[in-house]
């Protein structure tokens, strides 16, 4: 399994020419850049959770991506029938279990949403992994507690129990599927000083995954992608929110050239 410049340009020109429809359910806060985050790397998005018409959409759409970030019963309904829905037609879902941890309501309701099954991906935060995996450890809102490497072994159970790709994002993140593991050193800490940052690199696994047909390459693909559009924003920013812009601005442009140049990953087999 190869992961480089070459194999993610190959995804990134066929999202940019397929332009897949990505389907949201996700929390208001980041609604409006995860839809523009979408839109500058060249998918579609659609960010609509009445339940009325969830099914409908799923059906027409190329990825669901579930996020939980303000989380209420309709929405968890809603996200429950867009998750049958996505079963019915055979597209790939992300779950996105922000803050599970912080409360009970969360972490069961990313569990439930995940045994439900169809989840191709799940990406979070090494406190939110360890929580869907039922470790106990203290959170911090939706900020992480842990280091990604102190949430191997959850990630692990996770991926065994539930045959899903399992994202840990932080400082490197390390993306884990049956016998396969990477670790992707690229990104910033200024990305975390921008809302929602998290949400947009989780609705962009959308667009990888509705263009490549194995879930483990394009969570890779994605992180690497946003970690080095992350890089390269920082160097045409004078703050948070420059960065923002800039980093929406590299989204739609970065290359093979780009990646060549910045792209810093590591794969093993899982022991």
């Amino acid at each position: 399994m190869v992961i480089n410049a070459q194999s993610i340009a190959a995804d990134l020109a066929l999202i940019r020419e397929k332009k897949p429809l990505i389907h949201c359910v996700t929390n208001f806060v980041t609604m409006n850049w995860v839809a523009n985050g979408l839109l500058s790397l060249g998918a579609s998005p659609i960010m609509a959770h009445a339940i009325e018409e969830v099914s409908d959409l799923v059906h027409i759409s190329n990825a669901l991506v579930l996020n939980i970030g303000t989380l209420e019963a309709r929405w968890i309904n809603s996200m429950k029938t867009a998750l049958d829905a996505a079963l019915e037609c055979h597209i790939p879902v992300i779950l996105d279990p922000v803050g599970a941890g912080a409360t009970r309501f969360r972490t069961h309701t990313a569990h439930d949403l995940l045994a439900q099954g169809g989840v191709s991906v799940v990406k979070g935060n090494a406190s939110e992994v360890c929580a869907l995996a039922g470790e106990k450890l203290t959170t911090r809102g939706v900020d992480s507690s842990l280091t990604p490497d102190e949430a191997l072994r959850a990630a692990e159970k996770l991926e065994h129990e539930f045959g899903c790709v399992v994202v840990i994002s932080g400082k490197q993140d390390i993306v884990i599927a049956a016998g396969s593991q990477l670790r992707v050193y690229n990104g910033t800490p200024m990305m975390t000083r921008v809302t929602g940052m998290g949400c947009l690199v989780s609705a962009l696994m959308g667009a990888f995954c509705a263009v490549q047909d194995d879930p483990f390459i394009a969570a890779a693909h994605t992180m690497a992608t946003c970690g080095i559009v992350g890089e390269i924003a920082l160097t045409n920013a004078n703050g948070p929110g420059s960065y923002s812009v800039s980093f929406l601005d590299f989204l739609s442009h970065v290359n093979q050239s780009s990646i060549a140049q910045y792209l810093t990953v590591e794969s093993h087999a899982q022991s």
